[in-house]
């Protein structure tokens, strides 16, 4: 049997490390304004998308994790490791 989801049940191992650092960001930015600067970058993803990635609730590709992880400033690796700096 496979297992598509991480060890506490989400759908990914990136969407708390996300939200965390969207929150830290000055001056704080809402989850509507992080898809909105995605989407300048060119990732079609809206402010649900956005909650439910950061809730566990969906999958992100590895297309958008490279978009999330560059207007973040920190590597892929940071976001699914959970680790900064």
């Amino acid at each position: 049997m496979y297992k598509n989801k991480a060890p506490d049940g989400r759908n990914n191992l990136c969407g708390k490390q996300i939200a965390r650092l969207r929150k830290q960001m000055r001056p704080r930015v809402s989850q509507r304004l992080l898809a909105e600067r995605l989407q300048v970058l060119g990732l079609d993803l809206d402010k649900n998308a956005i909650q439910r990635i950061e809730n566990g609730s969906r999958f992100a590709t590895d297309v958008e994790l490279a978009q999330i992880a560059q207007l973040l400033q920190v590597s892929m690796e940071e976001l699914t490791e959970g680790r900064t700096g």
